[in-house]
């Protein structure tokens, strides 16, 4: 028995979301290399993104920080570069994130830590 494919078909029954995947590359056109264009090397691929409230605390300080981790759950043979635009659709909406850095990618999923986009860098 295969138990990184039980595993795997456990984790994907729980994507209820789509995704693209955006990277800026150069584009050549007639020849000619033109400024980095957006360019989508991934698309409508299942995924998931969970979201976890953390709160932390400044010894000096009495209040409270919130902040929230978004986490993207994927195919572990998808290539997701750091500083990917990300979008993703799903529970009746679109939002678009950055990847924020390398994944961690097991046999059975990866998990990539998202930003909210806010341009690129």
């Amino acid at each position: 028995m295969d138990y990184n494919k039980i595993a795997r078909a456990a984790i994907e029954s729980t994507y209820d979301a789509k995704c693209d995947i955006i990277e800026r590359q150069p584009v050549t056109e007639n020849h000619i290399t033109k400024n980095n264009q957006e360019v989508t090397v991934q698309e409508k691929k299942d995924c998931r993104v969970s979201f976890e409230n953390i709160e932390s605390n400044n010894e000096t300080n009495t209040e409270s920080k919130k902040s929230q981790k978004i986490k993207l759950f994927i195919a572990p043979e998808i290539n997701i570069k750091p500083g990917s635009k990300i979008v993703v659709t799903g529970r009746g909406r679109t939002t678009t994130y950055k990847n924020s850095g390398e994944a961690a990618v097991y046999d059975t999923h990866q998990e990539i830590i998202l930003e909210l986009w806010k341009g690129w860098a």
